[in-house]
C-alpha cells in the first residue's frame, strides 16, 4: 500500500513558496485549446482514457500477480473504465542480468489477456519505490543496485523518507550515469516492448514510477528535483524510448517527472525525442497521503494545475494522470475533493489512472463486495471514450448528472464512430446534427455522424443510479 507520511509533510512545508506561487493559470482541455493537445488512437480519434492502477507488489517469482484475477479488469469495465495501467518490476522479469524471466512475461500477458477480453487499454508500467530489493521495496534489481558503501535506515513507518536515505539516493545516481546500467534497463525495455508491441491491448509504455535521485549539498529539493529531471531523466528518458522504437514504431511512451510536480513545483524535464509521447505526473498532496483531509482554502489543486500544465505546453504533448487518490476518502471534505479533482483533470488531461483497483480499505476503490468506497463512486462518469473529429466542448455536470460533448465530426476520409462510456445506471443519451446514437451493449453508446457535421450529444440520468 502506499504511504507517505513524516517526509512528505516535510516536502510539502519545503516547497509551499513555490506552491503558493503558481495560483491563477488553468490548463486547456485537450484538443481543445489552451496549447495542449490530445491522445489519438490510430483513426485520429480524440481518446479519454480513464481507469485505475492495478498492482501486486506483495507476490513474485513463480507468484507473481496471484493477486490479480480476470474479476479486476471485468470489474472496471462494468464500471465504466476503459484503462489499467499494469504495474511490472523489473527485478521479476530479470532475476540474474541477461536472464529475463518467460514465465513472468507470460504472466504480465495473462494480465493483457483480460484487459483486452474487456476492451480496455493498458499501460505497462516499470515501478520502482525506493528503488528496489536491496531496500526491502520492488523495481530495479539488486544486481543492478549500487550504493558505494553508504548508509541506508528503514524507516517503515514512512516508507517516502527512504528517498533521502544517501544509499538510495546514489543508487538513483549510478542508474542514470553508469554505462553498464543504462544499457540493462534499455535492453530491459526492448524485450518488453518486443514481446507485447503486438498485443492489442497495449497502448503504451511508462518508462518507470516517480524517478528519484541525489541532491547535492546546500540543494534545495525543488532545486534539485529540476536538476536531476534534466540532466539525467530526461537522457534517460531518450535512451529507453529509443530501445523501445526498435521493437514497436506504435506505442505511447509515457514519461514522468520526479514526485515533488505534486508541491505545485514544475518539471525540469526536457524535449524528448520521440513523436508519440505524453506527460505522466501524478497527483499526489503530501497532507492528504499522510491521512489529512482536503483542505479546499490551500490551494492546492490550482497550484498544482498551473505547474503541471508547463511541460505539456511547452512542448506540445498530450497529459495522462498516472497515479491519484487520497488514503482516506471518507473524510468530511472528501466529496469536494473527488468533485474539485474530477473537473481540474478534465480541463488539462487525457485521462488517469487511480490507485488502484482492489478490494479492500486504504487506496482501495471498491470494497470487498465490489461497491465503490465513500466517495470513490465520483470517479465514474459519463465520458467520450473515442471522437471522431475535433471536440468543441465536452463536459460534465455531476450536480445535474448531465454529460455533454460538441464536436464537429470528421470530414468523408475520417472515422465515423464516436465511443461513449456510460457507468453503471439508467442513461438516455440523444445526439443533434445530423448523427444517430446506438447502443450495443449496457454500458456503452456509439454516436455515427455524417462527415462534417456539428454533433452535439446529451447524456442524461434517468433514475437515482
Amino acid at each position: 500500500m502506499r504511504t507517505t507520511l513524516v517526509a512528505t509533510v516535510a516536502v510539502a512545508a519545503l516547497l509551499a513558496p513555490a506552491a503558493t506561487a503558481a495560483h491563477a493559470e488553468t490548463g486547456g482541455k485537450p484538443g481543445g485549446g489552451g496549447g495542449i493537445p490530445a491522445l489519438t488512437d490510430s483513426r485520429g480519434r480524440v481518446l479519454t482514457l480513464r481507469g485505475w492502477n492495478v498492482a501486486d507488489k506483495a507476490h513474485r517469482g513463480d507468484q507473481a500477480f496471484s493477486a490479480i484475477t480476470e474479476k479486476h479488469f471485468r470489474d472496471m469495465r462494468a464500471k465504466g473504465f476503459n484503462l489499467a495501467r499494469v504495474v511490472v518490476f523489473w527485478d521479476d522479469l530479470e532475476p540474474r542480468p541477461g536472464h529475463y524471466s518467460k514465465d513472468y512475461l507470460r504472466r504480465i500477458e495473462r494480465l493483457l489477456d483480460w484487459a483486452h477480453t474487456y476492451d480496455m487499454k493498458v499501460v505497462i508500467d516499470a515501478h520502482q519505490d525506493v528503488f528496489g530489493p536491496a531496500f526491502g521495496h520492488r523495481g530495479i534489481p539488486e544486481w543492478a543496485t549500487r550504493t558505494d558503501g553508504l548508509p541506508f535506515t528503514p524507516n517503515p513507518d514512512d516508507w517516502f523518507s527512504e528517498y533521502f536515505e544517501p544509499a538510495v539516493q546514489r543508487a538513483f545516481t549510478h542508474l542514470y550515469e553508469d554505462e553498464d546500467l543504462r544499457r540493462a534497463q534499455a535492453r530491459m525495455w526492448r524485450v518488453l516492448a518486443d514481446r507485447f508491441e503486438d498485443h492489442p491491448a497495449v497502448f503504451g509504455y511508462d518508462l518507470i514510477n516517480e524517478p528519484m535521485g541525489e541532491l547535492r549539498e546546500g540543494e534545495d529539493l525543488a532545486t534539485a528535483a529540476r536538476r536531476i529531471e534534466r540532466e539525467q531523466i530526461t537522457p534517460m528518458y531518450d535512451r529507453i524510448a529509443d530501445s523501445v522504437r526498435a521493437v514497436d514504431r506504435d506505442g505511447w511512451i509515457f514519461v514522468e517527472p520526479t514526485p515533488i510536480v505534486g508541491e505545485g513545483v514544475p518539471t525540469g524535464l526536457g524535449r524528448i525525442d520521440d513523436p508519440k509521447v505524453v506527460y505522466a505526473p501524478h497527483f499526489y498532496n503530501a497532507g492528504m497521503e499522510a491521512g489529512a483531509d482536503y483542505d479546499p482554502s490551500a490551494g492546492w489543486i490550482e497550484s498544482y494545475e498551473a505547474a503541471v500544465t508547463q511541460y505539456p505546453k511547452e512542448y506540445g504533448v498530450p497529459v495522462l494522470v498516472g497515479e491519484w487518490g487520497p488514503l482516506n476518502s471518507s473524510l468530511p471534505h472528501m466529496n469536494r475533493f473527488f468533485r474539485e479533482a474530477m473537473a481540474s483533470l478534465g480541463r488539462y488531461s487525457s485521462g488517469w489512472a487511480g490507485w488502484e483497483w482492489c478490494y479492500g480499505g486504504g487506496y482501495c476503490a471498491v470494497d470487498g463486495a465490489g461497491a465503490f468506497r465513500t466517495n470513490k463512486e465520483l470517479t465514474a462518469e459519463p465520458y467520450a471514450e473515442a471522437v471522431a473529429g475535433t471536440v468543441r466542448r465536452s463536459a460534465y455536470d455531476p450536480a445535474a448528472r448531465v454529460y455533454r460533448l460538441e464536436y464537429d465530426a470528421a470530414g468523408p476520409r475520417g472515422s465515423r464512430v464516436t465511443e461513449l462510456s456510460l457507468p453503471p445506471g439508467s442513461w438516455q443519451v440523444e445526439a443533434g446534427g445530423r448523427a444517430i446514437v446506438l447502443r450495443p451493449k449496457p454500458g456503452r453508446a456509439v454516436v455515427l455522424a455524417a462527415p462534417g457535421a456539428r454533433v452535439t450529444v446529451t447524456v442524461k440520468a434517468t433514475g437515482r443510479g
